[in-house]
């Protein structure tokens, strides 16, 4: 790829990377919405998903909208100074277990937090620095440090662990997998700045 060209995909996923991550480090308002299921139609500035709840859910892009996709990573991809969004649950020792693992592109890290998610019942969302990963013979296991505490976090073999991607309109496609983090508005009607969608057979598991 042409370094013009790869620069420009480089941006357009720090851009939607941005905007989702904005999402997840904001303080949870009541209009704030995460919607997670498959493409029916994408038509202009309107897509609309069949969510994992089986509702039909209608969205509206406004101008400058971005759309990311997600590429499988591994557990060996996770350095000491990365910067991760996990999801978990709390396991009995005290420690969490990952239900999923997104992994930043460098110039996304800051200070991070670690708030309720919706992902599964009772999960939490942690965006940290790394500050150690030890390889165990039932996966990995991460320290993560963020502003206002820490936590021990495993990671299991199984675990879904990605980072960003390009992707484009043309892989808005009926059947596509899309997280979306939205805004409700009091009306009624859903808006989002950015479509994570699955492209080559990787899903966003956020």
């Amino acid at each position: 790829m042409e370094l013009a060209k790869f620069s420009r995909a480089v941006a357009v996923v720090a851009l939607a990377s941005t905007a989702v991550l904005s999402v997840t480090l904001a303080v949870q308002a009541a209009e704030s919405v995460r919607l997670r299921g498959t493409i029916t139609t994408f038509e202009g500035s309107t897509l609309t998903i069949k969510t994992r709840e089986g509702e039909d859910k209608t969205i509206v892009l406004p101008e400058g909208w971005k759309v990311s996709s997600v590429a499988e990573a591994s557990a060996d991809d996770i350095k000491t100074g990365d910067f991760v969004g996990i999801a978990s649950l709390p396991n009995e020792d005290g420690s969490d277990g990952a239900l999923e693992v997104l992994i930043f592109p460098a110039a996304m890290k800051n200070a991070g937090a670690s708030f309720a998610w919706d992902l599964q019942p009772g999960s939490t969302m942690t965006n940290a620095t790394v500050a150690d990963a030890v390889t165990s013979v039932d996966g990995r296991t991460v320290k993560v440090a963020y502003e206002g505490g820490e936590k021990t976090i495993d990671i299991p073999e199984a675990t879904p662990i990605v980072t960003f991607a390009p992707a484009t309109t043309a892989d808005l496609i009926a059947g596509a997998t899309v997280f979306v983090p939205a805004e409700l508005a009091d009306d009624g009607t859903i808006s989002a700045q950015t479509v994570v969608v699955g492209t080559k057979g990787v899903v966003p598991p956020m």
